[in-house]
């Protein structure tokens, strides 16, 4: 059950807290005031999605909480965030949880059914999803679905093969061509530039030994030439002669004889070259493997590593194209193998369909009775074959309906009017399996709806509320004056801003809020008072009949609700009969009507003359203004 749910600094609203009670809870207020949106804003909280300019301007973030009671007293408390900047952020019991959590949540804990409902239960797909959900094994539709997605991969991967088998094929003459010129090279990894660093190091060891010879020429000469050794010898003894005669040549004599002795020394060096320990013995073949890798790298305009590649890639493709015709009767096989187990799957699921589909439908039409629809109303499944897989057929279920006898079964989206298939929907909600905790939402259920069928439909909630707890949305005030809690919702105009208000009722107010909505002045307090007189008579103490609601009933407006200068709904005389066979209490003539009018004002007016004095039930003190009210700072966490 919901018992609490808080919106903050989203759109119109800028702190607005609803404390809700069992039973019917009612929002009410003029066209555009936003009760809509405070059941959007539920459905944000649940994992809908809303676009950041739904925060507040002047906001960083707008907050939605809530908290949910189960019937064992344990409380769950939700909360989502939606940043400005377009991230949400979502919470359970203050924990930071995933965006799926909520979406997981939603179905345990509300039932919605809205306006927009009625356009979907219009488009076949939609039909056949709410049969599928009356089925009582579920665990067919798993297994179905699951081998229906095992057998679409399966295609999937055996299309994939055979379509590159067909585009390989092709290519197979040039693929092993390709593959026959590689393997007569054979290249290794990183040859071409190990022979490339081979060359040049041949090249420098070359030129050394051409420098060493030279150096070994300027020393030795040659035959037209004397050498640097033999003009140093030569310069060494003429210098020898010449210190005899001048003492102070000596010096310098010795340093020449120790220069000779040098120069013969380095003479034994140059003789003697370095060599090159990995040097290959044949030259000539390091050239030739180098011309014959060049070749190749340009003919395929490759380098060698995308030549290796290339190498390894035609040998996978060779190889899949050897082996892809076993790999495709495999996934046949496996293909096959899932078919027949999808043909068992279905051959149990059809016949087991069809009976709850049959089942779910004659209790919907046990439902549409009780919703003013003819005793002979109809509700046929129609179920259309439909191939899963080539061969197999599954069948896929349309709702067909005939309201009137002697009418034939049509689609919905032929014959049904806005304000049958509000009731349709209402219908179905009450047939629908769901959590037995969830709280039904109705966001204006009621649309296109009047008259004595009006009744019917407000009998309807009032029983579905009886046993759950009841969300509504409506314009009418015949289903209003049901409600065990009433919220007024307005919008007002402060300092150039809008906000978007909420506030409970107490019993003078929600009687002023019934009159306003049936139209206002003199016809509006009528309804007012008979409506609170149908609810308040017993605890009068008096036996005197109260007026209908339908007998006081304004006729729908454009919209589809009352309005304010509506005149009295008159009922068709079959259904007024009909309807007084049925409810003894129902008073046919004028005058008794105005008899019960009048006692039922009497006994309202009494009841909120007490109420003014302070002997009066008020509705929770929980409102939510920007102007300030008892509530908790924005700021706090969500309490209660």
């Amino acid at each position: 059950m919901l018992e609490l749910l808080r919106i903050r600094n989203l759109a119109l609203i800028e702190d607005m807290a609803l404390d809700f009670a069992d039973g019917m809870n009612v929002l009410t207020g003029e066209t555009g005031a936003g009760k809509s949106f405070i059941l959007k804003a539920l459905g944000f909280l649940l994992g809908e999605r809303l676009s950041p300019d739904m925060v507040r301007p002047g906001s960083d973030r707008a907050q939605v909480e809530a908290v949910f009671a189960g019937r064992d007293g344990e409380e769950l408390i939700l909360r989502r965030e939606l940043l400005a900047s377009g991230r949400s952020r979502f919470y359970v019991n203050d924990s930071p949880k995933p965006q799926e959590r909520a979406r997981e949540l939603r179905d345990s804990l509300v039932a919605y059914t809205s306006q927009h409902g009625q356009q979907k239960l219009l488009q076949p797909a939609y039909q056949n999803q709410i049969m599928e959900q009356t089925l009582d094994c579920p665990e067919l539709l798993q297994e179905r679905d699951s081998l229906k997605a095992q057998l679409e991969a399966k295609l999937e991967e055996r299309k994939a093969i055979e379509a590159k088998q067909a585009s390989l094929a092709e290519m197979r003459d040039l693929l092993e061509m390709r593959q026959a010129e590689i393997d007569k090279v054979k290249p290794q990894e990183n040859e071409d530039e190990e022979l490339e660093a081979l060359r040049v190091r041949a090249r420098q060891a070359q030129e050394a030994a051409r420098d060493y010879d030279q150096a070994l020429g300027y020393l030795y000469g040659d035959a037209d030439a004397p050498g640097l050794l033999d003009m140093a010898r030569t310069f060494h003894r003429h210098l020898e002669r010449m210190a005899k005669a001048d003492a102070g040549l000596e010096p310098s004599c010795e340093a020449t004889g120790s220069f000779v002795q040098e120069l013969q020394h380095l003479a034994g060096r140059l003789r003697q070259p370095p060599v090159m320990e990995d040097m290959p013995p044949d030259m000539d073949a390091v050239e030739e493997r180098l011309f014959e890798l060049s070749q190749l790298k340009r003919r395929l305009r490759r380098t060698l590593p995308q030549i290796l590649a290339l190498k390894d890639e035609i040998a996978e493709k060779i190889s899949f194209l050897d082996v892809c015709a076993l790999d495709i009767k495999r996934l046949q096989r496996e293909e096959e193998a899932l078919a027949e187990r999808l043909k068992a799957c279905l051959a149990k699921l059809l016949p087991r369909r069809r009976a709850c589909c049959d089942a779910f439908a004659a209790r919907l039409e046990a439902q549409l009775r009780g919703l003013g629809f003819s005793e002979a109303v109809r509700v046929i499944p129609r179920y259309a074959p439909s191939e899963v897989w080539p061969g197999i057929a599954d069948e896929k279920v349309r709702l067909l309906w005939a309201p009137n006898p002697g009418q034939p079964p049509q689609p919905l989206d032929r014959i049904a009017s806005g304000g049958e298939l509000s009731r349709f929907l209402l219908a179905l909600a009450g047939v629908m399996p769901s959590a037995e905790e969830a709280t039904f939402i109705f966001d204006e259920v009621d649309s296109g709806v009047g008259g004595l069928t009006l009744n019917r439909l407000a009998d309807r909630l009032e029983q579905l509320a009886a046993s759950r707890q009841m969300l509504l949305v409506t314009h009418w005030p015949q289903i209003a004056s049901r409600a065990g809690r009433h919220f007024q919702i307005t919008k007002t105009v402060r300092e150039g801003k809008t906000f978007t208000q909420c506030r409970p009722l107490n019993e003078q107010e929600r009687h002023g809020e019934l009159a306003r909505m049936a139209g206002g002045g003199a016809q509006g307090e009528a309804m007012a008072d008979a409506l609170d007189g149908a609810r308040q008579a017993p605890a009068c103490g008096s036996d005197a009949p109260a007026a209908p609601a339908d007998q006081l009933q304004p006729e729908p407006s454009a919209s589809g609700h009352a309005g304010k200068d509506a005149a009295p709904a008159k009922a068709a005389p079959a259904e007024e009969a009909k309807a007084s066979a049925k409810s003894p209490s129902r008073i046919r003539s004028g005058d008794g009507a105005r008899k019960g009018a009048q006692h039922a004002g009497a006994c309202a007016r009494s009841h909120r003359e007490g109420e003014a004095t302070g002997g009066g039930e008020g509705g929770p003190a929980h409102a939510e203004s920007p102007a300030g009210s008892a509530q908790e700072p924005a700021e706090e966490p969500l309490q209660r």
